[in-house]
C-alpha cells in the first residue's frame, strides 16, 4: 500500500478512492475506511448539535432579556433554523437524535452554558422547555410561551 493513513489522511483518501474506481479492492485499508465513514455520520451529528445549541442560546437570551433584543438575535435565530432545515433535508436520519435523551441534555448544556456566558444571567431552566417542533418552526419565538402563562 501507497500512503500511510497516519501519516497524510488526505493523500491517503484520495489513493483509497483510486484504488476503489479501479476495483482493486484486494488493496484497500478497509479498517481506517471504516473508521472515516463513521467518521462522517459523527460529523453529521456534530453539526446537528452546534447548530441546535446556538440556536437553543439565542432563543434564551430572547426570552430571558427581552429588553436586549434585536435583529442580530432574530437573524441568527432564523440562519440557525434556515440551516438546520437544510441539514435534517439532506441528513434525515439525525431527526432521530430529537428523541434522544441524552442528546437533548448535551445540547442543552451546551445553550445554557454559552447563554450564560453571553448574558451573565444563571436563571436557565435545567432542561428545555419547550417542544422541538416549536424550536424548529420559523415563527415561533419563546415569548410567546411566556405569554400565555
Amino acid at each position: 500500500m501507497g500512503t500511510k493513513y497516519e501519516t497524510d489522511v488526505v493523500a491517503w483518501a484520495n489513493e483509497q478512492a483510486r484504488l476503489i474506481r479501479a476495483g482493486r479492492f484486494d488493496l484497500l485499508d478497509l479498517e481506517h475506511i471504516a473508521e472515516e465513514i463513521e467518521d462522517v455520520g459523527k460529523s453529521e451529528k456534530r453539526e446537528l448539535a452546534s447548530r441546535m445549541a446556538v440556536l437553543l442560546a439565542h432563543l434564551l437570551k430572547w426570552q430571558y432579556q427581552p429588553e436586549r433584543q434585536c435583529k442580530s438575535w432574530s437573524q441568527t435565530i432564523n440562519d440557525q433554523r434556515i440551516e438546520l432545515d437544510y441539514h435534517l433535508d439532506e441528513n434525515p436520519s439525525l431527526r432521530t437524535n430529537f428523541d434522544d435523551e441524552k442528546w437533548l441534555k448535551m445540547v442543552w448544556a451546551k445553550a445554557a452554558s454559552q447563554a450564560r456566558q453571553e448574558t451573565n444571567l444563571d436563571c436557565f431552566p435545567p432542561s428545555c422547555p419547550w417542544k422541538m417542533t416549536d424550536i424548529l418552526m420559523h415563527e415561533w419565538l419563546p415569548q410567546e410561551s411566556l405569554e400565555k402563562k
